[in-house]
């Protein structure tokens, strides 16, 4: 599992970023987003082809899954290679997935020949980019850690060291605690917790997940 880095927000509310640059009176007007899916991309795609109806361009990129495993790109009537690759490659530059991003143009009456274009294009992303909180989404474990009163205190207090929170809490007759714990770190934790409990707890491997940490 590798790490790859996302548009994050703390409240998981998707929200667009934008920037614009001026190239020879043409405006690009970049538009970024989060997108989880091929139909997540193409509704932002055609969100912003409503909104900018009446400009000459809307060019846009998208890299969705945790490997860049769907690429899609479009120049929309721009010469062959100028604006929807770039676009593209500036994400992939920067290793961001599930993200969408269209660059709206308005003709400003002056040829960029094909390296202004790709210039241009490739700008307005960055400066879209520039607003972008990003995090990186790191490869863990999430654990279930069953245990009785007696091994709670030195289990949390292992949790303090690691700069770890339990997910959720459950106190019945025993303790059980749901702990998200990175994936180079969960063998040594696992180890730990068995060690201070005196084998008095279960520890069970739910599931591998990403978890963000923000840049």
């Amino acid at each position: 599992m590798e790490t790859y880095r996302i548009i994050y927000s703390q409240k998981n509310q998707i929200q667009t970023y934008t920037g614009e640059i001026v190239e020879k009176k043409s405006r690009f007007i970049a538009n970024i987003r989060t997108a989880e899916s091929e139909e997540e991309a193409i509704a932002f795609v055609e969100q912003m082809r409503k909104r900018y109806y009446d400009a000459r361009h809307n060019c846009y990129a998208f890299v969705v899954g945790p490997a860049g495993e769907l690429v899609r790109s479009s120049d929309d009537g721009e010469p062959s290679g100028t604006a929807g690759r770039p676009m593209l490659e500036v994400l992939l530059g920067r290793e961001l997935r599930n993200v969408a991003v269209v660059v709206t143009r308005y003709f400003g009456g002056v040829l960029l020949g094909t390296g202004g274009l790709v210039r241009a294009y490739t700008q307005a992303v960055q400066e879209a980019l520039q607003s972008c909180p990003t995090a990186v989404m790191r490869p863990g474990k999430r654990l279930e850690i069953e245990t009785d009163y007696n091994g709670i205190g030195k289990i949390l207090y292992l949790l303090g060291k690691r700069n770890l929170t339990p997910e959720s809490s459950e106190y019945t007759d025993r303790v059980c605690l749901r702990v998200l714990v990175p994936e180079e770190e969960a063998d040594y934790f696992t180890k730990d917790v068995i060690e201070v409990t005196a084998g008095r707890s279960r520890i069970v491997e739910l599931e591998e997940v990403f978890y963000p940490v923000p840049e």
